[in-house]
């Protein structure tokens, strides 16, 4: 991450019954600031209804989310939420993949008109970091903010159609007080 991002100016850590430490760091640039998860990657993840969980093989991941600052958005509070879901593999036996909705059952931060997230594919920002064999890649997931009525049409029409969506309106995901686009 640090190749990517530089270095962390701030950091958290959460630690949840049953689950390994999970830290929230953040990095900021020019006008925007990203948060991401370290810890969620130590175990991969596994299907919850194996009998026996593989130590070594299966999907690693950690979570980025970016936001721009300067609009006076507390979107510093989004730490515990994130580590929430990047414990969720540990403590619900969740696989988190591109896709996938991610709920936090609130907002992302105080006065947040999101309450879930997009996992969308990783390899942009934060390139996969290879593992030795047998072991899978972390991939670094990116989390777009979905507003309760965006996530509601994603469960109807799919992943790939909010993405197109937001891509025909132009919408800027990293807005963190922006409206839901326009779904009809």
């Amino acid at each position: 991450m640090r190749s990517a991002l530089g270095e962390p100016d701030a950091r958290a850590a959460v630690t949840f019954l049953g689950a390994d430490r999970i830290e929230v760091l953040r990095f900021t640039e020019d006008d925007l600031v990203r948060y991401a998860t370290l810890g969620m990657s130590a175990q991969p993840m596994s299907d919850p209804t194996a009998v026996l969980a593989d130590p070594v093989k299966g999907p690693r991941a950690e979570l980025v989310l970016t936001v721009r600052r300067g609009t006076g958005a507390d979107t510093d509070k989004v730490l515990r939420p994130l580590a929430v879901l990047a414990a969720s593999p540990q403590v619900e036996g969740l696989v988190v993949a591109p896709g996938a909705s991610l709920d936090v059952g609130g907002p992302l931060w105080p006065g947040a008109p999101f309450t879930s997230v997009l996992v969308a594919e990783s390899g942009g920002l934060v390139e996969d970091l290879e593992l030795d064999a047998p072991a899978d890649p972390v991939r670094f997931l990116p989390l777009l903010p979905m507003t309760p009525n965006e996530a509601a049409w994603k469960r109807v029409h799919g992943a790939q159609a909010l993405q197109e969506r937001w891509l025909t309106h132009g919408t800027d995901l990293r807005d963190p007080g922006r409206a839901s686009v326009s779904l009809t």
